[in-house]
């Protein structure tokens, strides 16, 4: 036991020039893995089209997609906290200042979450990370070994609650996004209003559930720079990025062959031992794409492109592009848009996932060179500081 911190992050708080591009690109790569997660759920039949493309885009699903985009979110948000309360206090801002801000963020990212289901969907992620920073506040001061007793204790039944989505599918032999799809089919606007309202308490908490172990994960990297400053951890970086995507991709192999059908086995303790090795593995196969983009951070550093700087405007604008994710999908998918949820199948979804993520860097880049910061960042900040405002006059 090491002696009490007061404020681990102090002696980490550095002045830098310039924003650290590898925190943006990644949670611009990171939404690219939210589209892939969500626009499948949209169609009511995953089979649909060619089916060698259909199962090709499966494997890819459970081997990088599947219970990897979740954790990658997750700890993403636990180090943007992190980075928040280190700005706060260069600023000057004390303890309770940060503490209350990131509470006051939590409880509007609630808000804004609710209203999305409202409106569009039950997938959604906002409220249950509002939820995470408001419960996990105070842990932004605690020790390290706090933090990782806690990431490691929560993933118990995170992963729990995750091996058993996995465990309905392969042990019905159907597809985890049959069973998790959200397709309209015949309801009527209001019949889907009423469904996803009334489920949204469960999802939320089980929401809730899946994200802390990543969240306190995110903070404990955070305090150790290791994506502000990835030139200083590149060997770090390269060790555990191949070792947990080889882990993570050996991990997802028995649900893959389980649910291609191509390994028939109706033993149960195989089937459970499948449905738990592959988000327990994905946990960390989707940390590892933040250390891949940290890396690739690494290479553009000092010559960055126009790609490069178009996916790191799209990450300062996260929010905003999750949202308009959230947009495309009702648009596309479902019967008050264009209908195509009958007509599309898994591949065709992914294809969709990708053109939306690409018209989002554009719009991204276009904003940035607008010098606009984005619609809900904009929105986020003005609730978040109001109050910090009127007291400070």
């Amino acid at each position: 036991m090491g002696n009490p911190v007061t404020s681990p992050s102090s002696v980490m708080v550095t002045r830098t020039a310039r924003r650290a591009p590898a925190p943006d690109l990644a949670r611009g790569g990171m939404l690219l893995f939210i589209t892939f997660a969500h626009a499948p759920l949209f169609v009511s039949a995953i089979d649909r089209g060619p089916e060698v493309v259909n199962e090709i885009t499966k494997v890819f699903h459970l081997l990088f997609v599947h219970n990897h985009a979740r954790p990658l979110f997750a700890f993403l948000f636990g180090y943007a906290l992190v980075q928040m309360m280190n700005r706060q206090q260069e600023r000057g801002a004390s303890w309770t200042d940060v503490r209350t801000l990131v509470r006051r963020r939590g409880w509007w990212l609630v808000v804004i979450g609710a209203v999305h289901v409202l409106l569009f969907t039950p997938l959604d992620i906002l409220a249950p990370y509002g939820i995470a920073g408001l419960l996990l506040a105070g842990l932004l001061r605690a020790k390290d070994s706090t933090l990782l007793w806690v990431s490691g204790l929560t993933m118990i039944p995170a992963t729990a609650a995750a091996a058993l989505g996995m465990w309905l599918p392969l042990s019905q032999g159907i597809s985890s996004y049959t069973v998790g799809s959200v397709a309209t089919g015949d309801r009527t606007w209001t019949e889907a209003f009423v469904d996803r309202t009334t489920s949204w308490p469960y999802g939320l908490v089980i929401g809730v559930l899946l994200v802390i172990p990543g969240v306190v994960l995110g903070m404990w990297v955070a305090r150790r720079r290791v994506l502000d400053e990835p030139e200083n951890h590149r060997a770090l970086l390269w060790r555990f990025s191949v070792a947990a995507t080889v882990a993570s991709v050996l991990g997802a192999l028995p649900a893959v062959l389980l649910e291609l059908g191509t390994w028939s086995n109706e033993n149960p303790v195989v089937v459970l031992t499948a449905a738990v090795a592959q988000p327990l593995t994905g946990y960390v196969g989707g940390i590892a794409l933040a250390g891949f983009i940290a890396l690739i951070a690494c290479s553009v550093a000092d010559r960055p492109g126009r790609l490069t700087t178009a996916v790191q405007a799209l990450g300062q604008r996260s929010m905003s592009m999750y949202l308009f994710q959230t947009v495309v999908w009702v648009a596309v998918f479902t019967p008050f848009g264009l209908g195509l949820e009958d007509r599309m199948g898994l591949a065709g979804a992914t294809a969709v996932a990708i053109a939306t993520w690409v018209v989002s860097v554009i719009i991204a880049d276009l904003m940035h060179r607008a010098g606009y910061r984005g619609p809900a960042e904009i929105l986020l900040r003005r609730l978040s500081y109001t109050r910090a405002r009127s007291a400070a006059r």
